[in-house]
Protein backbone atom coordinates (compact mmCIF):
# COMPACT_ATOMS: atom_id res chain seq x y z
CA UNK A 1 0.00 0.00 0.00
CA UNK A 2 2.84 2.38 0.93
CA UNK A 3 4.60 1.51 -2.33
CA UNK A 4 1.39 2.24 -4.26
CA UNK A 5 0.97 5.61 -2.54
CA UNK A 6 4.60 6.51 -3.26
CA UNK A 7 4.20 5.44 -6.87
CA UNK A 8 1.09 7.62 -7.25
CA UNK A 9 2.89 10.56 -5.62
CA UNK A 10 5.91 10.19 -7.92
CA UNK A 11 3.64 9.93 -10.97
CA UNK A 12 1.78 13.05 -9.86
CA UNK A 13 5.06 14.94 -9.47
CA UNK A 14 6.26 13.82 -12.89
CA UNK A 15 2.93 14.79 -14.45
CA UNK A 16 3.14 18.18 -12.77
CA UNK A 17 6.71 18.66 -13.98
CA UNK A 18 5.69 17.60 -17.45
CA UNK A 19 2.82 20.10 -17.43
CA UNK A 20 5.12 22.87 -16.27
CA UNK A 21 7.30 22.42 -19.33
CA UNK A 22 4.65 21.18 -21.74
CA UNK A 23 5.27 24.12 -24.06
CA UNK A 24 9.10 24.02 -23.95
CA UNK A 25 10.58 23.78 -27.44
CA UNK A 26 7.19 24.39 -29.07
CA UNK A 27 7.02 26.77 -32.05
CA UNK A 28 4.37 29.47 -31.66
CA UNK A 29 3.22 30.98 -34.94
CA UNK A 30 2.27 34.66 -34.75
CA UNK A 31 0.54 36.24 -37.73
CA UNK A 32 1.48 39.89 -38.33
CA UNK A 33 -1.26 41.62 -40.34
CA UNK A 34 -0.57 45.22 -41.42
CA UNK A 35 0.26 47.27 -44.56
CA UNK A 36 3.20 46.33 -46.78
CA UNK A 37 1.92 48.33 -49.77
CA UNK A 38 0.63 51.86 -50.37
CA UNK A 39 1.72 55.08 -48.63
CA UNK A 40 2.02 53.37 -45.23
CA UNK A 41 4.20 50.50 -46.53
CA UNK A 42 7.35 51.96 -44.97
CA UNK A 43 5.75 51.91 -41.52
CA UNK A 44 4.50 48.34 -41.93
CA UNK A 45 7.83 47.12 -43.25
CA UNK A 46 9.63 48.60 -40.25
CA UNK A 47 7.21 47.00 -37.80
CA UNK A 48 7.36 43.59 -39.46
CA UNK A 49 11.16 43.73 -39.21
CA UNK A 50 10.77 44.73 -35.56
CA UNK A 51 8.63 41.66 -34.85
CA UNK A 52 11.03 39.35 -36.68
CA UNK A 53 14.08 40.85 -34.96
CA UNK A 54 12.68 40.75 -31.43
CA UNK A 55 11.36 37.22 -32.03
CA UNK A 56 14.95 36.18 -32.74
CA UNK A 57 16.06 37.82 -29.49
CA UNK A 58 13.35 36.07 -27.43
CA UNK A 59 14.07 32.76 -29.17
CA UNK A 60 17.48 32.81 -27.48
CA UNK A 61 15.83 32.93 -24.07
CA UNK A 62 12.29 33.35 -22.76
CA UNK A 63 10.33 32.33 -19.68
CA UNK A 64 8.39 29.58 -21.47
CA UNK A 65 11.22 28.10 -23.54
CA UNK A 66 9.20 28.40 -26.77
CA UNK A 67 10.25 29.44 -30.27
CA UNK A 68 8.41 32.25 -32.05
CA UNK A 69 7.75 32.26 -35.79
CA UNK A 70 6.37 35.40 -37.48
CA UNK A 71 4.07 35.13 -40.52
CA UNK A 72 3.83 38.52 -42.26
CA UNK A 73 0.68 39.27 -44.31
CA UNK A 74 -0.12 42.52 -46.14
CA UNK A 75 -3.62 43.87 -45.38
CA UNK A 76 -3.20 47.00 -47.55
CA UNK A 77 -4.55 49.05 -44.61
CA UNK A 78 -8.03 47.73 -45.49
CA UNK A 79 -10.54 46.12 -43.07
CA UNK A 80 -11.76 43.85 -45.89
CA UNK A 81 -8.23 42.72 -46.77
CA UNK A 82 -7.59 42.23 -43.04
CA UNK A 83 -10.41 39.69 -42.79
CA UNK A 84 -8.96 37.75 -45.74
CA UNK A 85 -5.47 37.95 -44.22
CA UNK A 86 -6.80 36.60 -40.92
CA UNK A 87 -8.31 33.58 -42.67
CA UNK A 88 -5.00 32.95 -44.41
CA UNK A 89 -3.14 33.20 -41.09
CA UNK A 90 -5.43 30.66 -39.43
CA UNK A 91 -5.06 28.32 -42.42
CA UNK A 92 -1.28 28.48 -41.82
CA UNK A 93 -1.74 27.41 -38.20
CA UNK A 94 -1.39 30.77 -36.44
CA UNK A 95 -3.33 31.00 -33.18
CA UNK A 96 -1.95 34.39 -32.26
CA UNK A 97 -2.33 37.50 -34.39
CA UNK A 98 -0.78 40.97 -34.01
CA UNK A 99 -1.92 44.16 -35.75
CA UNK A 100 -1.65 47.86 -35.06
CA UNK A 101 -2.11 50.17 -38.04
CA UNK A 102 -5.71 51.30 -38.29
CA UNK A 103 -8.60 50.88 -35.89
CA UNK A 104 -10.88 49.74 -38.74
CA UNK A 105 -8.60 46.77 -39.34
CA UNK A 106 -8.46 46.14 -35.57
CA UNK A 107 -12.23 46.01 -35.33
CA UNK A 108 -12.40 43.65 -38.33
CA UNK A 109 -10.10 41.22 -36.48
CA UNK A 110 -12.08 41.51 -33.25
CA UNK A 111 -15.39 40.83 -34.99
CA UNK A 112 -14.00 37.90 -36.97
CA UNK A 113 -12.43 36.28 -33.90
CA UNK A 114 -15.60 36.59 -31.82
CA UNK A 115 -17.40 34.50 -34.45
CA UNK A 116 -14.53 32.11 -35.20
CA UNK A 117 -13.73 31.34 -31.57
CA UNK A 118 -17.39 30.74 -30.68
CA UNK A 119 -17.83 28.35 -33.61
CA UNK A 120 -14.49 26.53 -33.39
CA UNK A 121 -13.76 25.37 -29.83
CA UNK A 122 -10.22 24.07 -29.57
CA UNK A 123 -9.05 26.33 -32.43
CA UNK A 124 -9.35 29.71 -30.74
CA UNK A 125 -7.14 32.61 -31.83
CA UNK A 126 -5.98 35.49 -29.61
CA UNK A 127 -5.31 39.05 -30.85
CA UNK A 128 -2.60 41.38 -29.51
CA UNK A 129 -3.16 44.97 -30.62
CA UNK A 130 0.13 46.86 -30.55
CA UNK A 131 -0.86 50.24 -32.00
CA UNK A 132 -4.55 50.66 -32.91
CA UNK A 133 -5.58 53.19 -30.26
CA UNK A 134 -9.26 54.03 -30.75
CA UNK A 135 -10.63 54.03 -27.15
CA UNK A 136 -13.84 52.32 -28.31
CA UNK A 137 -11.86 49.10 -28.81
CA UNK A 138 -11.59 48.75 -25.02
CA UNK A 139 -14.87 50.49 -24.21
CA UNK A 140 -18.14 50.02 -26.11
CA UNK A 141 -16.60 47.52 -28.56
CA UNK A 142 -14.34 45.64 -26.14
CA UNK A 143 -13.83 41.91 -26.68
CA UNK A 144 -12.38 39.06 -24.64
CA UNK A 145 -9.93 37.90 -27.33
CA UNK A 146 -8.43 41.39 -27.78
CA UNK A 147 -5.55 42.74 -25.65
CA UNK A 148 -4.16 46.24 -26.30
CA UNK A 149 -0.46 46.90 -25.60
CA UNK A 150 -0.34 50.58 -26.60
CA UNK A 151 -1.90 53.41 -24.60
CA UNK A 152 -5.16 54.47 -26.20
CA UNK A 153 -5.94 57.89 -27.70
CA UNK A 154 -7.62 59.19 -24.55
CA UNK A 155 -4.74 58.09 -22.30
CA UNK A 156 -2.19 59.84 -24.48
CA UNK A 157 -4.32 62.97 -24.68
CA UNK A 158 -4.70 62.95 -20.90
CA UNK A 159 -0.91 63.08 -20.55
CA UNK A 160 -0.42 65.54 -23.42
CA UNK A 161 -2.98 68.08 -22.20
CA UNK A 162 -1.75 67.74 -18.62
CA UNK A 163 1.63 68.88 -19.96
CA UNK A 164 0.21 71.59 -22.24
CA UNK A 165 -1.92 73.19 -19.52
CA UNK A 166 1.25 74.38 -17.78
CA UNK A 167 2.62 76.13 -20.88
CA UNK A 168 1.25 79.70 -20.77
CA UNK A 169 2.25 80.32 -24.40
CA UNK A 170 -0.41 77.83 -25.53
CA UNK A 171 -3.40 80.03 -26.33
CA UNK A 172 -4.63 79.06 -29.80
CA UNK A 173 -4.69 75.41 -30.87
CA UNK A 174 -5.29 73.96 -34.34
CA UNK A 175 -6.39 70.33 -34.68
CA UNK A 176 -5.53 68.36 -37.82
CA UNK A 177 -6.16 64.64 -38.02
CA UNK A 178 -6.83 61.70 -40.30
CA UNK A 179 -10.48 61.11 -41.16
CA UNK A 180 -11.06 57.76 -39.44
CA UNK A 181 -11.80 56.56 -35.91
CA UNK A 182 -8.44 57.49 -34.34
CA UNK A 183 -8.40 60.97 -35.90
CA UNK A 184 -11.94 61.67 -34.75
CA UNK A 185 -11.05 60.58 -31.23
CA UNK A 186 -7.93 62.78 -31.10
CA UNK A 187 -10.06 65.78 -32.05
CA UNK A 188 -12.80 64.88 -29.58
CA UNK A 189 -10.56 64.30 -26.58
CA UNK A 190 -8.33 67.31 -27.32
CA UNK A 191 -11.35 69.64 -27.21
CA UNK A 192 -12.85 68.02 -24.12
CA UNK A 193 -9.63 67.94 -22.10
CA UNK A 194 -8.40 71.40 -23.07
CA UNK A 195 -11.77 72.84 -22.08
CA UNK A 196 -11.51 71.12 -18.69
CA UNK A 197 -7.87 71.96 -17.98
CA UNK A 198 -7.38 75.25 -19.85
CA UNK A 199 -10.75 76.85 -20.64
CA UNK A 200 -8.94 79.99 -21.84
CA UNK A 201 -7.41 78.12 -24.79
CA UNK A 202 -9.13 78.64 -28.15
CA UNK A 203 -9.47 75.86 -30.72
CA UNK A 204 -9.02 77.87 -33.94
CA UNK A 205 -9.25 75.02 -36.44
CA UNK A 206 -10.36 71.40 -36.63
CA UNK A 207 -9.52 69.63 -39.91
CA UNK A 208 -9.98 65.99 -40.91
CA UNK A 209 -8.32 64.71 -44.09
CA UNK A 210 -8.36 61.35 -45.92
CA UNK A 211 -6.13 58.64 -44.43
CA UNK A 212 -2.96 57.91 -46.43
CA UNK A 213 -4.13 59.79 -49.53
CA UNK A 214 -2.92 63.40 -49.22
CA UNK A 215 0.40 64.07 -50.93
CA UNK A 216 0.49 67.87 -50.51
CA UNK A 217 -0.35 69.40 -47.14
CA UNK A 218 0.46 72.99 -48.20
CA UNK A 219 -3.24 74.03 -48.26
CA UNK A 220 -3.67 72.76 -44.69
CA UNK A 221 -0.54 74.59 -43.54
CA UNK A 222 -1.86 77.80 -45.14
CA UNK A 223 -5.05 77.44 -43.06
CA UNK A 224 -3.02 76.87 -39.87
CA UNK A 225 -0.93 79.95 -40.64
CA UNK A 226 -4.02 82.07 -41.31
CA UNK A 227 -5.69 80.94 -38.07
CA UNK A 228 -3.01 82.49 -35.88
CA UNK A 229 -2.49 79.19 -34.05
CA UNK A 230 0.52 78.90 -31.77
CA UNK A 231 0.10 75.11 -31.36
CA UNK A 232 -1.01 72.15 -33.45
CA UNK A 233 -2.28 68.87 -32.03
CA UNK A 234 -2.21 65.92 -34.44
CA UNK A 235 -2.62 62.17 -34.18
CA UNK A 236 -1.31 61.76 -37.75
CA UNK A 237 1.17 58.98 -38.42
CA UNK A 238 3.36 57.70 -41.25
CA UNK A 239 3.34 59.67 -44.50
CA UNK A 240 0.47 61.84 -43.23
CA UNK A 241 2.65 63.27 -40.47
CA UNK A 242 5.92 63.34 -42.44
CA UNK A 243 4.31 65.29 -45.30
CA UNK A 244 2.50 67.62 -42.87
CA UNK A 245 5.76 68.51 -41.10
CA UNK A 246 7.60 68.89 -44.42
CA UNK A 247 4.92 71.31 -45.65
CA UNK A 248 5.22 73.30 -42.40
CA UNK A 249 8.99 73.58 -42.80
CA UNK A 250 8.67 74.51 -46.49
CA UNK A 251 6.21 77.28 -45.59
CA UNK A 252 8.47 78.64 -42.87
CA UNK A 253 5.91 77.89 -40.15
CA UNK A 254 8.58 78.07 -37.45
CA UNK A 255 6.62 79.83 -34.71
CA UNK A 256 4.14 77.01 -34.08
CA UNK A 257 4.66 74.02 -31.79
CA UNK A 258 3.44 70.59 -32.92
CA UNK A 259 2.14 68.16 -30.29
CA UNK A 260 2.16 64.70 -31.85
CA UNK A 261 1.48 61.05 -31.11
CA UNK A 262 3.84 59.57 -33.69
CA UNK A 263 6.73 61.95 -34.31
CA UNK A 264 9.31 59.13 -34.29
CA UNK A 265 7.59 56.96 -36.93
CA UNK A 266 9.26 56.28 -40.30
CA UNK A 267 9.82 59.37 -42.44
CA UNK A 268 8.82 62.01 -39.89
CA UNK A 269 12.25 62.47 -38.22
CA UNK A 270 13.84 63.05 -41.64
CA UNK A 271 11.08 65.51 -42.56
CA UNK A 272 11.60 67.41 -39.29
CA UNK A 273 15.42 67.60 -39.36
CA UNK A 274 17.07 70.57 -37.67
CA UNK A 275 14.31 72.99 -38.76
CA UNK A 276 11.85 71.49 -36.25
CA UNK A 277 14.22 71.43 -33.26
CA UNK A 278 12.51 72.55 -30.07
CA UNK A 279 9.10 72.77 -31.78
CA UNK A 280 7.82 69.19 -31.99
CA UNK A 281 6.64 67.20 -28.99
CA UNK A 282 5.55 63.57 -28.77
CA UNK A 283 3.55 61.58 -26.23
CA UNK A 284 4.48 57.89 -26.03
CA UNK A 285 5.16 54.99 -23.67
CA UNK A 286 8.89 55.09 -24.53
CA UNK A 287 11.65 57.08 -26.19
CA UNK A 288 14.68 56.01 -28.19
CA UNK A 289 17.19 56.49 -25.36
CA UNK A 290 15.16 54.82 -22.62
CA UNK A 291 17.57 52.82 -20.38
CA UNK A 292 16.87 49.15 -19.84
CA UNK A 293 16.23 46.02 -21.91
CA UNK A 294 14.77 47.88 -24.90
CA UNK A 295 17.86 50.05 -25.34
CA UNK A 296 20.15 47.25 -26.53
CA UNK A 297 17.45 46.01 -28.89
CA UNK A 298 17.21 49.50 -30.41
CA UNK A 299 21.00 49.69 -30.81
CA UNK A 300 21.29 46.22 -32.36
CA UNK A 301 18.32 46.82 -34.69
CA UNK A 302 19.97 50.01 -35.97
CA UNK A 303 23.25 48.17 -36.59
CA UNK A 304 21.52 45.44 -38.56
CA UNK A 305 19.04 47.47 -40.62
CA UNK A 306 20.26 51.08 -40.43
CA UNK A 307 16.69 51.82 -39.37
CA UNK A 308 14.97 52.84 -36.13
CA UNK A 309 13.09 50.40 -33.88
CA UNK A 310 10.37 52.72 -32.57
CA UNK A 311 7.47 50.35 -31.79
CA UNK A 312 8.30 49.30 -28.24
CA UNK A 313 4.96 47.54 -27.81
CA UNK A 314 6.49 44.70 -29.84
CA UNK A 315 8.71 44.02 -26.83
CA UNK A 316 5.62 44.12 -24.59
CA UNK A 317 4.04 41.44 -26.80
CA UNK A 318 6.85 38.91 -26.48
CA UNK A 319 7.39 39.59 -22.76
CA UNK A 320 3.72 39.16 -21.94
CA UNK A 321 3.22 36.09 -24.12
CA UNK A 322 6.28 34.21 -22.87
CA UNK A 323 5.36 34.92 -19.25
CA UNK A 324 1.75 34.02 -20.01
CA UNK A 325 2.80 30.69 -21.54
CA UNK A 326 4.97 29.91 -18.53
CA UNK A 327 2.21 30.77 -16.07
CA UNK A 328 -0.49 28.87 -17.99
CA UNK A 329 1.95 25.97 -18.65
CA UNK A 330 0.61 25.86 -22.21
CA UNK A 331 0.40 27.93 -25.39
CA UNK A 332 -3.34 27.26 -25.73
CA UNK A 333 -4.93 30.72 -26.35
CA UNK A 334 -7.92 29.90 -24.13
CA UNK A 335 -5.77 29.22 -21.07
CA UNK A 336 -3.30 31.96 -21.94
CA UNK A 337 -6.06 34.59 -22.25
CA UNK A 338 -7.23 33.66 -18.74
CA UNK A 339 -3.79 34.35 -17.21
CA UNK A 340 -3.19 37.53 -19.24
CA UNK A 341 -6.21 39.16 -17.63
CA UNK A 342 -4.92 41.30 -14.79
CA UNK A 343 -1.32 40.19 -15.37
CA UNK A 344 1.43 42.46 -14.09
CA UNK A 345 4.84 42.13 -15.70
CA UNK A 346 8.14 43.96 -15.90
CA UNK A 347 8.79 45.61 -19.22
CA UNK A 348 11.12 48.30 -20.54
CA UNK A 349 9.04 51.10 -18.94
CA UNK A 350 8.63 49.54 -15.49
CA UNK A 351 5.86 47.37 -14.13
CA UNK A 352 2.79 47.41 -16.32
CA UNK A 353 -0.62 45.80 -15.86
CA UNK A 354 -3.05 44.31 -18.35
CA UNK A 355 -6.25 45.65 -16.82
CA UNK A 356 -8.74 42.80 -16.47
CA UNK A 357 -11.82 44.97 -16.94
CA UNK A 358 -11.13 45.91 -20.56
CA UNK A 359 -7.77 44.35 -21.58
CA UNK A 360 -6.08 47.76 -21.80
CA UNK A 361 -2.43 47.88 -20.71
CA UNK A 362 -1.81 50.39 -17.94
CA UNK A 363 1.60 52.03 -18.27
CA UNK A 364 3.53 55.25 -17.76
CA UNK A 365 3.83 57.84 -20.54
CA UNK A 366 6.59 60.24 -21.60
CA UNK A 367 6.37 63.69 -23.15
CA UNK A 368 9.47 64.13 -25.32
CA UNK A 369 10.80 67.09 -27.31
CA UNK A 370 12.70 67.06 -30.63
CA UNK A 371 16.26 68.19 -29.79
CA UNK A 372 19.84 67.62 -30.86
CA UNK A 373 21.09 64.17 -29.81
CA UNK A 374 24.01 63.86 -27.40
CA UNK A 375 25.00 63.47 -23.75
CA UNK A 376 22.44 61.31 -21.94
CA UNK A 377 20.50 60.89 -25.20
CA UNK A 378 23.04 59.84 -27.85
CA UNK A 379 20.83 57.73 -30.15
CA UNK A 380 19.38 59.81 -32.98
CA UNK A 381 16.40 59.20 -35.26
CA UNK A 382 16.95 58.31 -38.92
CA UNK A 383 20.57 59.54 -38.77
CA UNK A 384 19.39 63.15 -38.43
CA UNK A 385 21.54 64.00 -35.42
CA UNK A 386 18.30 64.74 -33.53
CA UNK A 387 16.17 62.72 -31.15
CA UNK A 388 13.14 62.97 -28.88
CA UNK A 389 14.43 64.00 -25.44
CA UNK A 390 12.10 63.26 -22.48
CA UNK A 391 10.89 66.37 -20.68
CA UNK A 392 8.19 64.81 -18.48
CA UNK A 393 7.17 61.35 -17.29
CA UNK A 394 3.68 60.52 -16.03
CA UNK A 395 3.01 57.49 -13.82
CA UNK A 396 0.37 55.02 -15.07
CA UNK A 397 -2.35 56.40 -12.80
CA UNK A 398 -2.03 59.90 -14.34
CA UNK A 399 -2.71 58.77 -17.90
CA UNK A 400 -5.19 56.01 -16.98
CA UNK A 401 -8.73 56.67 -18.13
CA UNK A 402 -11.94 54.89 -17.03
CA UNK A 403 -13.63 52.25 -19.16
CA UNK A 404 -17.25 51.49 -19.99
CA UNK A 405 -16.39 47.95 -21.12
CA UNK A 406 -18.91 45.24 -20.27
CA UNK A 407 -16.68 42.26 -21.04
CA UNK A 408 -18.47 39.13 -22.28
CA UNK A 409 -16.31 36.19 -21.28
CA UNK A 410 -16.71 32.76 -22.83
CA UNK A 411 -18.54 30.32 -20.57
Amino acid sequence: MKFAIKTIAVCAMLASAGAAFAQKGETVKIAWIDPLSGLMAAVGTNQLKSYQFIAEEFNKKNAAGVKFEIIGIDNKLSPQETTSALRSAMDQGARYVVQGNGSGAALAIMDALEKHNARNPGKEVLYLNYAAVDPDLTNSKCGYWHFRLDADTSMKMEALTTYMKDIPEVKKVYLINQNYAHGHQVSKFAKEMLKRKRPDVQVVGDDLHPLAQVRDFAPYIAKIKASGADSVITGNWGSDLALLVKAANDAGLNNVNFFTYYGSVTGTPTAMGSAAAGRVYMVAYAHMNLPGPLNQVVVDFKKKFNDDMYTGAVYHAFTMLSEGFAKAKTTDPVKVAAVLEGMKFKSFNGEVEMRKTDHQLQQGLFISKWEKAGGKYPLDSENTGYTFVPVKYYEPYVASTPTSCQMKRPS
